[in-house]
């Protein structure tokens, strides 16, 4: 086999009816130079049986327990032996000749460290997968300005990146368990002088939080909020930090000052407390 110049890494979790259409849509591509692995987060359905049965040409990295999503990436980075790493999700299907557009859009741009691709939905709408801010941008204005580039980030469901700034950065930061690891990521890739790039003409299908399906949305918004405040306190300076955790903490007062008399009147009181239940949390997340 020669030597392949995009290492793919996909993080699987209980996604045993989708990683089998991803690998097949790479699969369908292998005639491009790439090796792929698959990092499985002690997965509690078959996914595991699925691949060792299906793609035995799938580097299998089997962890023993639920690792969070970056630090499951970077056990496979020091494996990879490509030119570019390619951050894959498990719920996705590559559109075939993207591997070959990614691969010349890096060569060609040599001011872009990492990239992320066009993503679509299952039925052809576009997802809004490109940012040009950070969240809550305004508090870290002045220092967000100074880097190169005109766009912030990109969603971690479809990235590629140089490997040696990957392995500068020391990969994901493992602090995060789930969400905002990939805005991180390119933050940390802007800070080291490097661009973030679109490239428009590679495309993947996405599902979009398949991993998440079996879990209550409170357990979700409790990851999510928890990222956030990992992001602004790590990213931000303390006054920065505190003018938004305050804002938060005001915001979710009020918030729930008003709807919890209008979850006596609302059709959907489902819909209201579940709202009300992610105002509390953030009052918990910072206070």
């Amino acid at each position: 086999m020669s030597q392949p110049i995009i290492s793919i890494i996909i993080v699987n979790y209980n996604t045993a009816h989708m990683i089998g259409p991803c690998l097949k849509s790479i699969e369908a591509d292998l005639n491009f130079p790439v090796e792929t692995f698959v990092v499985d987060n002690a997965s509690q359905d078959d996914s595991v049986s699925q691949i060792k049965d299906n793609f035995s040409w799938v580097h299998l990295i089997e962890s023993a327990h639920n690792l969070g999503f970056g630090k499951a990436n970077n056990l496979a980075i020091p494996k990879c032996q490509g030119k570019y790493i390619y951050f894959l999700n498990p719920d996705t299907q590559i559109k075939q000749g993207s591997f070959q557009i990614m691969t010349k859009f890096m060569d060609q741009n040599s001011s872009v460290g990492l990239a992320g691709t066009r993503i679509v939905y299952p039925n052809g709408k576009e997802q809004d997968s490109v940012k040009y801010l950070y969240p809550r941008h305004r508090y870290g204005k002045k220092k967000f300005d100074q880097l190169k580039g005109d766009i912030a980030w990109v969603i971690g469901a479809s990235m590629i990146a140089r490997k040696e700034i990957i392995q500068s950065i020391g990969g994901f930061d493992e602090r995060y368990f789930l969400y905002s690891e990939d805005i991180d990521l390119c933050l940390s890739v802007r800070q080291k002088g490097w661009e973030i790039g679109y490239i428009p003409d590679a495309e993947i299908i996405h599902w979009e939080r398949q991993s998440e399906t079996q879990s209550p949305p409170a357990d979700v918004w409790q990851r999510l909020l928890k990222a956030d405040r990992q992001f602004f306190e790590k990213n931000y300076s303390n006054i920065a930090f505190q003018c938004i955790r305050w804002s938060n903490i005001f915001q979710a007062l009020w918030r729930i000052l008003t709807l919890t008399p209008y979850r006596f009147f609302s059709s959907n009181k489902q819909e209201v407390q579940n709202k009300l239940d992610r105002y509390q949390l953030t009052l918990k997340m910072y206070k």
